[in-house]
């Protein structure tokens, strides 16, 4: 038995995944979160070094194309003069740029490059978190955080890849990456979504869209 809770659901009913010569990986039964175990997270000093790497910009067409897998779908479902979120924005903070030249009104938020917390105090129109929820060690709170900046009838949009089966994970690329600490699946989402009693509508293979519904 794996005495460990699950850091999304907190439940007990967890099984081992996968193993490679750095890491091992285990799978939530309930939620189907994939999580690294906390004593592989790298140092926060590590982690900010490996994201010092990166080297996006808005001048950068790719990158943009890149993040446009996120926006136009996100950018279709908004209304005129919107209020948004850049929730993890990065070094070279490219997806609100896009926004604000869509005619949107951007804050952005990154723990290590605009740690000012005072946009999280606020909701919005739409909030968004591209190659973000990956990094999240404490998935149940990190993802309420960004919830609960989204205003009802507002919507969060993720971009991650996504977990498939055992054997993809096995040779899967993105579980390299050592700041890579959770791995969600279709069915993760579905569980998100009921939840948080959300509409959820997914595109590609990558982006998740969540709308808040109510006053949840």
């Amino acid at each position: 038995m794996i005495d460990v809770l699950c850091p999304l659901c907190a439940d007990s009913r967890i099984g081992e995944f996968d193993e490679d010569r750095f890491r091992s990986y285990l799978c939530c039964n309930v939620c189907r979160l994939i999580f690294v175990p906390c004593e592989y997270h790298v140092s926060p000093s590590d982690e900010k070094a490996e994201y010092d790497l990166h080297e996006n910009s808005p001048d950068d067409p790719g990158y943009r194309k890149f993040l446009g897998r996120l926006f136009e779908p996100m950018n279709d479902r908004l209304a005129a003069g919107s209020t948004g979120l850049d929730f993890g924005s990065g070094p070279g903070p490219t997806l609100s740029v896009m926004f604000e030249e869509a005619g949107h009104n951007v804050s952005i938020y990154d723990p290590f490059y605009a740690p000012d917390e005072t946009p999280l105090t606020r909701q919005y129109d739409f909030v968004t978190a591209s190659e973000v929820v990956e990094h999240f060690r404490n998935p149940a709170d990190d993802l309420q955080r960004l919830w609960s900046c989204v205003k009802p009838g507002g919507l969060l949009g993720i971009m991650t890849k996504r977990a498939l089966d055992q054997a993809s994970f096995a040779n899967w690329h993105y579980k390299n990456d050592p700041t890579h600490v959770s791995f969600f699946s279709r069915e993760t989402f579905n569980w998100l979504a009921e939840l948080w009693r959300a509409r959820l509508t997914v595109v590609g293979s990558d982006v998740i869209l969540l709308a808040k519904l109510g006053s949840t």
